[in-house]
C-alpha cells in the first residue's frame, strides 16, 4: 500500500460509510429508505467539501441525517490521513510513524516532515476557535429568528459548513434569505476565506503576532508561500466583486433592483463563495453567461493548498502566470518575490493544470453525452464547480440522469483527493532517472 493509495482508499472507505449511514430510514425526514444513488452522491459530497446536492438537505434529510452530513463535512475537511491521525492521538498514540509522517505530509501538502505532532494540534486548536467564534456570531441572528435549540443547530452546522468551505446549507433557497445581513455575509465570509487559504499560513500570522510582542527581536520575514497565497486571494476577491458588478449590475434577477449596498454585498459574496464555497445568496441559474463564466473561472483556480479548498489553487496560477512573464521578458528564472521558483514546482504546476483541464473536458463531454438537453455552459458549470469542490450549480444537478450524477460523484473525488495523488496511487509513484537525454529544441506556440 503506497501512501497516495492509503489516502485514495481512505477517502472512498469514508464515502461508503457515509452512504450507508445516510440510506438508513433513520436519516430520511420521511423515514423511509434512502435511494442509493442520493446516499452516494450527497456522502461524497460531503466528504469531498463541494456541497452540490440533488436532494434538500433541510427538508429530506432527518436532523440524524444532517449530523451525518456535518461530520463527514469535518472528516472531509480535515482530510482522511489527517483525521484519523489525530484521532489515534487523542486516543492516546503518542509517536507517528515514517509512513504516517509521509502521509500527512502529502495530505497537507507541506514541504517537510518536521514537527507533525505539534501542527495537527495546533490544526485543532484553530478549527476549534474559528468554527466556535463563527457558531456564536450566527448564533446572535438564527436565535431571534427561530428561537434557541433550532437557531444553535443551524448556527453550528452553518459555521462547520463554512470552515470547511463545503456549502452545504440548512436553508432551502441557501443564503438567498440573508443576502442583505451583513453579520451573516461577513461571518460566512471570513470563514471561508480563512478556511481556504490554508493552516500553513494562518500560523505564520499567529507567529507574527507573538513575534510583535518580543523585545529586540528581528524583523519577521514571511514564506513564499504566505506571500503568494495571500496577495492572488486578496486580487481575485477584488476583482471578482468588480466583475460581477459589471455583469450582473442590471440583471433584474440577480443585482438590478438593489440598492448599491446591498449590490456591493452581493457581488463581494458571490466573488467569496466562487473559491470554492458553495454558498450562494443569488439565484445562480438566473446569472448572466458572462456571469457565469467568470464564476467558472474563479472555481477553477480555487483556494490556497493546506487549506478546505479546491480547485487548482492560489500558488498553482501564480506560478503559470508567472511563467508566461518570464518568457515575455526574456528571462530564463521564473522569480517571484525575489525568489526563484524550483524546477521541480513549476513541473508539477504544469501537470495540476493539464490534469485538471483533461478531467474537466472529459466529465463535461460525458455528461453532455448523457444528458444532451442541457445547456452546455450549464454542463461546464456543474463539472468545474464538482470537480473544484465548490458545489454552486445553476439548478440542473437534481434533474441529471443516473449516469450524469455519477459522472459528477467521480469528479468531486478526483477533485478532493488531487488529479496528481490519484495518478500516483493508480501507475505508481514517480522514481528519480539517472539518464539524461541530448537537448534539442522544437517549435511551441
Amino acid at each position: 500500500m503506497r501512501v497516495s493509495r492509503t489516502i485514495c482508499l481512505g477517502f472512498f472507505t469514508v464515502i461508503t460509510i457515509g452512504a450507508v449511514l445516510l440510506m438508513l430510514p433513520l436519516s430520511t425526514a420521511s423515514g423511509t429508505w434512502n435511494d442509493p444513488i442520493t446516499a452516494i452522491f450527497t456522502a461524497t459530497s460531503a466528504v469531498c467539501v463541494t456541497g452540490h446536492i440533488v436532494v434538500d438537505t433541510a427538508t429530506y434529510f432527518s436532523t440524524f441525517g444532517q449530523l451525518i452530513i456535518l461530520l463527514l463535512i469535518q472528516i472531509g475537511g480535515l482530510g482522511y490521513m489527517v483525521a484519523t491521525t489525530l484521532l489515534l492521538i487523542l486516543l492516546g498514540r503518542r509517536q507517528l510513524g515514517l509512513r504516517d509522517r509521509l502521509a500527512i505530509q502529502q495530505a497537507m501538502d507541506r514541504p517537510k516532515l518536521q514537527g507533525t505532532v505539534p501542527l495537527l494540534r495546533s490544526i485543532i486548536a484553530t478549527i476549534l476557535i474559528f468554527e466556535m467564534t463563527g457558531m456564536f456570531f450566527l448564533m446572535t441572528v438564527f436565535i431571534p429568528e427561530m428561537g434557541f435549540y433550532p437557531g444553535l443547530w443551524f448556527s453550528i452546522f452553518h459555521s462547520i459548513s463554512a470552515w470547511n468551505n463545503a456549502g452545504f446549507s440548512l436553508f432551502s433557497d441557501s443564503l438567498v434569505g440573508f443576502q442583505s445581513s451583513v453579520r451573516v455575509n461577513l461571518v460566512i465570509s471570513l470563514l471561508v476565506i480563512l478556511g481556504g487559504i490554508g493552516y500553513e499560513t494562518i500560523f505564520e500570522v499567529m507567529q507574527w503576532i507573538q513575534h510583535q510582542f518580543k523585545k529586540n527581536a528581528p524583523p519577521m520575514s514571511f514564506s513564499l508561500n504566505f506571500r503568494v497565497a495571500t496577495s492572488t486571494t486578496v486580487f481575485l476577491l477584488l476583482i471578482g466583486t468588480v466583475a460581477f458588478l459589471f455583469t450582473e449590475r442590471n440583471n433584474p434577477n440577480t443585482l438590478a433592483g438593489s440598492s448599491f449596498d446591498t449590490k456591493l454585498l452581493m457581488a463581494w459574496f458571490q466573488s467569496m463563495t466562487a473559491r470554492t464555497a458553495g454558498f450562494n445568496s443569488i439565484d445562480v441559474g438566473q446569472m448572466t453567461t458572462a456571469g457565469l463564466f467568470f464564476t467558472i473561472f474563479l472555481m477553477f483556480i480555487g483556494g490556497s493548498p493546506g487549506g478546505t479548498a479546491g480547485g487548482i489553487k492560489t500558488t498553482t496560477l501564480r506560478v503559470i502566470s508567472s511563467c508566461t512573464q518570464t518568457i515575455l521578458q526574456g528571462k530564463e528564472e521564473v522569480v517571484l518575490y525575489e525568489r526563484k521558483v524550483p524546477t521541480s514546482m513549476i513541473l508539477k504546476a504544469l501537470g495540476v493544470v493539464f490534469g485538471s483541464l483533461t478531467t474537466v473536458i472529459i466529465a463535461t463531454m460525458l455528461i453532455a453525452l448523457t444528458d444532451p438537453k442541457v445547456n452546455f455552459i450549464n454542463v461546464l458549470f456543474e463539472v468545474v464547480s464538482a470537480f473544484a469542490t465548490v458545489g454552486l450549480s445553476t439548478g440542473i444537478t437534481a434533474s441529471l440522469s443516473g449516469l450524469g450524477k455519477l459522472v459528477l460523484v467521480v469528479t468531486m473525488y478526483m477533485g478532493r483527493v488531487g488529479i496528481l495523488l490519484l495518478m500516483s496511487a493508480l501507475i505508481g509513484e514517480s522514481r528519480a532517472s539517472l539518464v539524461h537525454y541530448p537537448e534539442e529544441s522544437l517549435l511551441v506556440g
